[in-house]
């Protein structure tokens, strides 16, 4: 689990192995996290793009940039949070994801909302 505040921008990150849509024989793990982003701040503020850092236990690196987030780049007024899952295949069975969302206030102010590293691991390889 990941929890970082970034000039307001709370983002709380939650992972979980999806054993029905993985491959463990074939190097494919399949894994879901949740996000939920609140803007705790003192003015509204959009998200407009993200990047994702991607590490596999074999430390392979993947960089994944783009607009929004699934499909969206919400606004978010004071106190307001906005909640949405997506997913990362991995070819091993543990991994990490980490990163940051690029948002701009009401004043015209962008900054990056930080996301700490969270763990993407299937639970038996975790003790």
């Amino acid at each position: 689990m990941s929890d970082t505040t970034t000039r307001g921008i709370r983002i709380v990150v939650e992972s979980f192995y999806v054993e029905e849509r993985s491959e463990p024989r074939e190097s494919y793990f399949f894994f879901a996290y949740r996000v939920r982003i609140t803007n705790a701040g003192t003015e509204p503020a959009q998200l407009l793009s993200r990047e994702w850092v991607i590490t596999d236990s074999d430390g392979n690196t993947e960089r994944v940039e783009g607009p929004g987030v699934v499909g969206e780049k919400p606004l978010l007024a004071v106190g307001e949070a906005f909640e949405y899952t997506s997913f990362c295949p991995l070819r091993t069975s543990m991994g990490s994801m980490e990163g940051g969302y690029t948002m701009r206030t009401e004043s015209g102010e962008t900054f990056v909302a930080r996301i700490d590293p969270f763990t993407l691991a299937v639970p038996s390889v975790v003790n």
